[in-house]
């Protein structure tokens, strides 16, 4: 699985709506609102890589209000849940 965390800056009065959209989308797993420097941060899991032009480049940034995005691929994922599981295995 590739993940791909994608910062989207957005039309401030379109906020809403264009974080429906986004989160319509195959390959969109979450899409959150937050405070800062971007408007929406899109998280895409796709198979391969040429999925990700697909998700990104040809749907997610043509939706209306998206004005720009900027994407980053993750290499490696670290939660706590991952940790924990990996210790518990064979403790049953």
């Amino acid at each position: 699985m590739i993940t791909a965390i994608v910062l989207v800056h957005t039309a401030a009065d379109r906020i809403p709506e264009t974080a429906q959209a986004i989160a319509d989308l195959d390959g969109v797993s979450e899409v959150y609102s937050c405070a800062g420097d971007v408007d929406l941060i899109a998280v895409v899991k796709v198979s391969e890589h040429e999925e990700l032009a697909d998700v990104i480049a040809g749907r997610l940034s043509k939706i209306d209000g998206v004005r720009r995005t900027d994407t980053h691929i993750a290499f490696r994922s670290y939660s706590r849940a991952d940790t924990e599981a990996t210790f518990s295995v064979g403790l049953d």
